[in-house]
């Protein structure tokens, strides 16, 4: 569903109008986080919404009152939300003009300062005092337990989410559809992220079974791609699948389905068009290669050196923009060493990128 041109156009003049006063280095940062906004979102979010609180900050930033205070406005996650964006787009926007237009380095930082100070109005600052908690002796458990807490919530709403989006519980809208899409796959990204931390804060390779036991693979994988179908859809990706000839094997069913949701929930992260697959190939009577490769724009040299380092820090313009903290892969690396095989991947721009691993699973008759 596309947004309404004449309710695009009509948020746009009105932006642009009471924008009109303030400095430019300002006007065009919020048309910036404006237009990333439309791109990214679409119709998903009222445009009108996200243009009041674009006009709020720059009118604070600019020192006009506005009646309301703007900490009350922005007391949302959506305002503070918007605020970061602005920030970004203004330091960007100071580093385009500085081989032009140099800015003044007071000018810079009396901007900064006032965002900063906005930022602490609209967010009180707890940071020193979570700092203190996360550097003493129970610092992991405390992680742990803010993960473990994220959990159950995170699995009632994919579950409802999922509900509403199969019209289980009365019609929906496009529009409503592809909200909750969106409210689907961010609730299965943050609940893969506090499994990982809770994986990784145990060593990360302790497999949930103690022995192997009789599985069937393509369960596995239908069952992995029906969680991350929604995620597909949402994007416009095609999901392919293909399990082997002989189904029934012997071996870690609960790991092997975390890796390959893992895989594949970022393979659909970072790919934009075309498809995402997990395969399999039977290598041996009792082995089977597991597969999932996507049509992306593949990974660069410099992010393949530090690919499965958690925490680690990502850079603009890698190709492969991973997640600041990189616990998927690292997990998925240290299950399938535990699983007895290696991780692999090979990627290439025109291309896409593919992870794999072989693992030994010895066939069943019957489960």
């Amino acid at each position: 569903m596309t947004a309404d041109p004449e309710r695009q156009s009509e948020d746009k003049s009105i932006v642009t109008k009471r924008l009109e006063s303030a400095s430019g280095l300002l006007r065009n940062a919020a048309r910036r986080v404006e237009a990333q906004w439309r791109d990214s979102l679409g119709d998903a979010i009222d445009a009108q919404e996200v243009s009041e609180y674009l006009v709020a900050i720059v009118m604070a930033l600019a020192g006009q009152d506005q009646g309301e205070p703007v900490e009350r406005k922005l007391q949302s996650i959506l305002g503070r939300r918007l605020l970061e964006l602005f920030r970004a787009e203004l330091v960007h926007e100071w580093k385009e003009r500085a081989t032009s237009t140099p800015t003044a380095a007071d000018e810079v930082l009396d901007s900064l300062s006032d965002i900063e100070a906005l930022r602490e109005a609209i967010d009180p600052d707890w940071s020193q005092h979570f700092a203190n908690r996360l550097s003493g002796p129970d610092g992991l458990a405390l992680v742990v337990e803010v993960a473990h807490d994220l959990s159950s919530p995170l699995t009632s709403i994919l579950f409802l989410a999922e509900t509403l989006q199969r019209g289980q519980s009365g019609d929906v809208n496009d529009l409503q559809h592809r909200q909750l899409g969106l409210i689907y796959s961010a609730a299965l990204g943050l609940s893969e992220l506090s499994s990982n931390v809770i994986e990784l804060a145990k060593g990360g390779s302790r497999l949930a079974e103690d022995e192997p036991a009789p599985f069937s693979v393509s369960d596995v994988l239908s069952s992995v791609s029906d969680m991350v179908r929604p995620m597909a859809e949402e994007k416009g990706l095609s999901m392919r699948l293909l399990p082997p000839r002989a189904d029934h094997r012997m071996g870690h069913a609960l790991a092997l389905s975390r890796v390959l949701l893992n895989l594949t929930t970022n393979a659909i992260k970072f790919t934009e068009q075309g498809f995402v697959e997990i395969t399999t190939k039977e290598t041996s009577p009792t082995a089977i290669e597991f597969s999932v490769r996507d049509t992306g724009h593949g990974i660069s040299d410099k992010a393949l050196e530090t690919l499965y380092t958690p925490f680690r820090r990502s850079s603009v313009g890698d190709g492969y923009a991973f997640s600041g903290t990189g616990l998927g892969l690292a997990l998925c690396r240290r299950l399938v060493e535990a699983l007895g095989s290696e991780l692999e991947v090979e990627t290439r721009g025109d291309w896409g990128t593919r992870f794999w691993f072989e693992l030994e699973l010895t066939r069943v008759e019957t489960l």
